[in-house]
């Protein structure tokens, strides 16, 4: 397969380092499947919570310490992704270390599209389109996977991970574009070259000026893992082509400094070597589009710099939107966005990594298959000893506390999110092996869908019902008057009428409020209502929370956003009007369920913006020359006692009009006395409800602690039954040659085709720890058939011969189409138990008949 171009499959990724994948569970429903495990039964059944009870995380750069460590006992998990096929085989070999794998981190070149004259006066080639497409050309994706990465890489050239369904499902597409942008540096150079003069540059002497001086281009090098040899692979091409290169051999704290944080047009950088973890298996990719490349995909410096062709901005933004009537249309829309995505090409895709997490053979956890530990939203509720109950643990991390944290704005650095993730209580959470929802804090959801719309509904906790129209309350709320601090209802807005594509009622457990944070305030609706309130406020120019940054984000959602309205308190059911949609009918309900946020934390954060003293973002905090907000360290920390103590000695609420119908009587006062408590013993401000309380935060040590929240009220074995994914192992067999033209059936192959010719059979085995893989459990088996040049011969579906057993047969005709020489027929297979589709391959050679070949 590797030859052809589809993609090393994650399980031939695997192969090449002799890593085992272990299959197992059930496929789930409402609840996911209990497992049975090497615990006490008694102790296990009244524990509550979390599993261990202190998890201790530690900066630890150097992978290359990883087994040691593990093995020596100071250390029993490491979340960051090893790519090093040396440390991986070290993993493999050691009796004491074991890992996990995952397929969701993509390597890219992030580019600066500001100017082309940037604020110092230079020139900057990449504000140029054609330029920045060039670099497809001028790369060799190949070279970066198998060389700098040591072959546990595929190559990727589109906005489409190679491990998530999507890439399958246009398969012959992004073959198309694959070969379109495959290594050339012939065209990449006349590219450049074409591009440099229309900008008024000259070569001279086989370099390039500007105004008489050299170009110079100032490459951000990642130094921590393979990206420093991506850098420097970079840094040598460019200078090939003319270019004078500033290699910036930085951190990710160093870096993000620049490439984040810092306007682009001011010209600190111009490429940086980027890297992304997606922390679950994303089944609807159509995201990635206005993410990645225009302004409403984060509210940093560099996203508001994107200025995408209008076309591929309106289409980026229609599919975030899900504004299609049918799946066809969505899949055209997409080919669509691809190809213009490549001409805009603000990021230049490099590789998709194979990455393991290491971790003590006596610790378990369920590691998402594409974000692995670090981006498993289910390892805080699976993370244990196998031989005990409780106990301490120490987290190795390449990096932590990069970013202030605070909910609204803050880190959004991957393990940073890690850690938090395990303070926090969503009301869903994603299958790490399938990326579908199940309900945390929800009994029930009921999703309306117009008809007609393409929606699908797979575990039973949800309803899907389909409606020829959807018409929104007129008590909905829609909108926020930010003079009067009061909701705007459908009637008022909208006299005429409004309709919707979606409705979702969230139905939330019937003991929601029985919950506490962990400063000891019990949850309530406020908890809901502040941060919908503040999402509308900091998007108004008459707010003081007014964030420019927030606005692109905030237009997309209004684009969608229909109203909601709380239709009950007890038990907590809210509606959401959107129309928005995904292909599945569970992540609708994910996307549209309000979460809770301590609402006492969130009015500190609103005082601070509000007094000029903090902001919630980065763009801002650089703008206004204030604190980034962080709840854990830093100067914020003295700034949020003083507004805490004012706020104590003072009777106002944050939009009090709005809220006091959702405060009750003296829970002000006792939720600023907890939090005041809480600040005196722990030293921050960080309060979530989650398995796991944060203990301590220790900047300069690079340390940080968590501890078991004793109050939580969850049974601790509920999400053990989904620690290991049942991954489909794939053995295809076939002929090695064929021959055409001769009579029926012969070298053993199936008869059939035309009249003195002959088809060939080719057979797909299907396994999960070594049984046959059920039919009821595989969604598809397609194949594509590429001749000798690359070219898609034919495309279609492999047909069950029972339980673990697929069959393709070729015609005659087709394979005499396919000429003589080396043909390559790619099966990929989507289950329905794990999102990722695998991939087998088979090389054969098709001769003419009686034409002497080996045998």
């Amino acid at each position: 397969m590797r030859g052809v171009g589809l993609g090393i499959s994650a399980l031939l990724l695997a192969a090449a380092v002799g890593v085992t994948l272990w299959p197992a569970g059930d496929r789930p429903g409402r609840e996911p499947p209990r497992l049975d495990v090497e615990l006490d039964r008694e102790a296990l059944a009244g524990r509550r919570g979390a599993l261990l009870d202190e998890i201790v995380f530690l900066r630890e750069t150097d992978i290359g310490r990883v087994t040691g460590l593990i093995e020596s006992g100071s250390h029993q998990l490491f979340s960051q992704g090893i790519s090093s096929s040396t440390v991986v085989n070290r993993l493999r070999d050691s009796v004491h270390a074991d890992h996990d794998l995952a397929f969701g981190t993509s390597s890219e070149l992030t580019l600066n599209p500001a100017g082309p004259i940037l604020a110092d006066g230079s020139l900057n080639p990449f504000a140029l389109p054609e330029i920045r497409e060039a670099l497809n050309w001028l790369i060799d994706r190949r070279h970066v996977a198998e060389e700098l990465y040591g072959g546990l890489a595929v190559p990727r050239t589109l906005p489409l991970s190679t491990a998530f369904p999507d890439y399958s499902r246009l398969a012959e597409v992004a073959r198309a574009l694959e070969l379109h942008y495959a290594h050339d540096p012939e065209r990449a150079r006349a590219a450049i070259d074409a591009g440099m003069l229309a900008l008024g540059a000259e070569r001279e002497g086989g370099r390039w000026t500007w105004r008489g001086e050299p170009v110079r281009l100032r490459l951000l090098i990642r130094t921590e893992d393979e990206r420093r040899r991506v850098g420097d692979y970079l840094a040598n091409l460019l200078q090939d082509e003319g270019f004078e290169v500033e290699r910036r051999y930085r951190t990710a704290e160093e870096a993000s400094r620049l490439w984040i944080a810092t306007d682009p047009a001011a010209g600190h950088w111009h490429l940086y070597t980027g890297a992304w973890i997606s922390i679950v298996i994303q089944r609807d990719q159509a995201d990635n589009f206005s993410f990645y490349y225009t302004p409403r995909g984060r509210a940093e410096p560099l996203w508001q710099a994107y200025r995408p062709a209008p076309e591929f901005d309106a289409l980026a933004d229609r599919l975030s939107r899900r504004d299609y009537r049918s799946w066809e249309e969505r899949q055209a829309m997409m080919v669509e966005a691809l190809a213009l995505a490549l001409a805009d090409s603000s990021r230049v895709w490099l590789v998709d990594q194979l990455n393991a997490s290491a971790r003590a053979a006596n610790v378990e956890v369920a590691a998402d298959l594409a974000g692995g530990v670090s981006g498993s939203a289910l390892w805080p509720y699976t993370l244990r000893y196998t031989d005990r109950l409780g106990g301490r643990m120490v987290v190795g991390l390449p990096g932590l506390l990069g970013e202030p944290w605070n909910p609204v704005a803050g880190s959004n650095w991957a393990f940073d999110r890690m850690i938090t993730r395990a303070t926090q209580d969503p009301v869903v959470l994603p299958d790490p092996y399938t990326g579908l929802f199940y309900p945390q804090r929800i009994a029930r959801a009921e999703v309306a869908v117009e008809q007609g719309v393409p929606v699908e509904q797979t575990l039973d906790w949800l309803t899907v019902t389909r409606e020829a129209q959807i018409p929104v309350p007129d008590d909905a709320w829609v909108d926020w008057d930010v003079l009067y601090g009061r909701f705007i209802t459908a009637e008022e807005a909208h006299p005429e009428g409004l309709t919707a594509r979606t409705r979702v009622r969230v139905h939330y457990d019937d003991d929601l409020f029985a919950h506490r944070w962990h400063d000891g305030s019990w949850l309530t609706p406020a908890d809901f209502v502040l941060p919908w309130i503040l999402d509308f406020e900091r998007a108004s120019e008459a707010s003081p929370l007014f964030d420019p940054a927030h606005l692109a984000t905030f237009e997309a959602f209004r684009r969608h956003f229909r109203g909601w309205r709380i239709l009950s308190t007890e038990p907590l059911v809210i509606e959401v009007y959107s129309d928005q949609i995904f292909p599945d009918a569970e992540s609708i309900v994910a996307a549209r369920a309000p979460s809770p946020l301590p609402w006492h934390v969130l009015m500190l954060g609103i005082l601070g913006e509000r007094r000029g003293e903090l902001a919630f973002s980065s763009n801002k905090a650089d703008r206004h020359r204030v604190d980034w907000l962080s709840l854990v360290a830093g100067p914020s920390l003295p700034a949020l006692a003083r507004l805490l103590e004012q706020a104590r000695e003072a009777s106002e609420l944050p939009h009090e009009v709005a809220m006091s119908e959702w405060i009750a009587p003296g829970e002000r006062e006792r939720r600023l006395e907890a939090l005041a408590a809480w600040h005196g013993a722990f030293g921050h401000f960080w309060v979530g409800s989650g398995p796991y309380r944060l203990h301590s935060v220790h900047p300069v040590e690079g340390s940080v602690v968590l501890r078991r929240f004793e109050g939580y009220r969850d049974p601790a074995d509920r999400w053990l039954g989904l620690s290991t994914a049942p991954i489909p192992e794939l053995v295809l067999d076939g002929p090695l040659v064929v021959e055409v033209g001769g009579p029926r059936a012969r070298n053993g192959l199936a008869a059939g085709g035309a009249e003195g010719h002959e088809a060939a059979e080719f057979r797909l085995s299907l396994t999960v720890e070594g049984e046959p893989y059920p039919e009821a459990d595989v969604q598809e088996v397609s194949y594509l058939l590429f001749d000798g040049q690359g070219a898609l011969a034919q495309r279609g579906e492999a047909r069950s011969v029972g339980d673990g057993e697929w069959r393709v047969l070729l015609d005659a005709e087709v394979l005499a189409a396919l000429g003589s020489g080396a043909n390559s027929l790619e099966l990929a297979v989507i289950s329905r138990r794990v999102a990722l589709p695998a991939f087998a391959s088979h090389v054969f050679a098709t001769v003419p008949f009686g034409e002497e070949v080996p045998r």
